[in-house]
């Protein structure tokens, strides 16, 4: 074990694949401290080539070094922001930003909780894993999910960072184009999920403008659309009258509410815009 986090970040650059992988899945790694216990000053490199994947590190001693570099183009810009999701019962290793030699620590170990999202800026390092001491490592998993957004992506952030704001004008336009998902429905029942710390909202859809993957579906003889969608509980969301325009975007594979105005608020800006030709994109409004 590194006697000091600063110490390891000076010497890793110098134990470049102490160990190997343990897998060979290019998106996907799955580990064991155990191979390291004869070498505990052991640093492991992980190279990560996908938009989104996990890691999970079960026995924790040592330390690693994950470098998430995107495969695809879009993702290519050292301006990517890359979010991270801890598992609930993830322990063992504190999780810094490394970049030439320095550390900032970034989730500190037992810090995970229900709906925890980490961001940052790529340009800010690698992720630097180091397994905290432990008398018996049997019960630690250190684990996570991993999404890289491209620039485009990330100026809908508001999902993630601040989900309980009410969105501005022009964020409300801009997720009309750029979101995951685009309907105008009602919503027919909320449902809080204290453990998840999350509320999850059931939609009755009116019209399907836009969805990447399938939120809602066609149920039953009558053929409406339904779907549900996501939101941190703390945003106290409640059954409301009327329509509204939900947006949002999927992260770890769940649909995440972005912006929701109602609906003749929708208009309303749109409809403005449009005369000052401010639209940056066309939406159907009859």
């Amino acid at each position: 074990m590194c006697g000091a986090v600063l110490l390891c970040a000076l010497t890793l650059r110098l134990m470049l694949g102490t160990a190997g992988q343990h897998s060979s899945d290019m998106c996907n790694w799955k580990g064991s401290g155990l191979t390291h216990e004869a070498h505990k000053k052991d640093v492991e490199q992980v190279y990560l080539r996908c938009s989104s994947g996990s890691v999970r590190w079960m026995y924790p001693t040592g330390a690693l070094i994950v470098n998430l570099r995107p495969n695809t183009q879009a993702l290519a810009s050292k301006h990517t922001t890359v979010c991270i999701k801890l598992s609930t019962d993830s322990r063992g290793a504190n999780i810094y930003l490394e970049k030439t030699g320095e550390l900032n620590l970034l989730v500190r170990d037992g810090e995970s909780g229900p709906n925890k999202v980490h961001c940052f800026s790529s340009e800010k390092g690698a992720l630097f894993i180091e397994a905290m001491p432990q008398l018996d490592i049997s019960r630690k998993i250190t684990s996570f999910q991993y999404e890289l957004l491209d620039q485009r992506m990330a100026a809908d952030l508001h999902t993630l960072s601040a989900p309980c704001r009410p969105c501005g004008d022009t964020e409300v336009l801009l997720a009309v184009c750029t979101s995951d998902f685009v309907v105008r429905g009602s919503i027919r029942e909320v449902t809080n999920d204290v453990e998840e710390q999350k509320s999850i909202i059931d939609v009755a859809v009116n019209r399907l403008y836009r969805q990447k993957t399938k939120i809602f579906t066609v149920l039953g003889t009558n053929e409406s659309w339904e779907g549900q969608i996501r939101t941190p509980l703390e945003c106290g969301v409640k059954p409301g009258q009327g329509e509204f325009l939900f947006t949002g975007r999927v992260h770890f594979g769940e649909p995440r509410l972005g912006c929701a105005p109602r609906y003749n608020d929708f208009l309303r800006i749109y409809k403005e815009a449009k005369e000052k030709g401010l639209n940056p994109c066309e939406i159907g409004t009859d």
